[in-house]
């Protein structure tokens, strides 16, 4: 099992419509190809104006597979192009959990 975490620095003021059309238009697609959402957060300190969620994957040919799915989807795009303009820096990162964690078992 691997996560992936983003972490979208979005321009001051834009959260909430960020959220409010991944809600309407982003949330149902992306959980449809994705599978599963570890956690979907907005940033209230330390860095501001961020959007950073979690999805975790049985490996990275799942996450490959996955995630071209996706790009490929209509709604997908049509959300991306909508959501883009607030976009200002993307960050990602492959996490591998402890053989402890919740989600080194599934």
């Amino acid at each position: 099992m691997i996560v992936e975490e983003r972490i979208y620095t979005l321009h001051p003021g834009t959260v909430p419509l960020y959220l409010k059309a991944y809600e309407e238009h982003g949330l149902e697609v992306q959980k449809a190809h994705l599978g599963t959402m570890v956690g979907y957060f907005s940033t209230e300190f330390g860095p501001q104006n961020q959007i950073v969620h979690m999805w975790a994957y049985r490996d990275l040919a799942d996450r490959a597979e996955r995630r071209a799915q996706l790009a490929i989807d209509p709604k997908w795009q049509v959300f991306r192009d909508m959501v883009r303009p607030y976009l200002q820096l993307q960050e990602n990162k492959l996490l591998i959990p402890a053989k402890f964690s919740p989600y080194a078992t599934e």
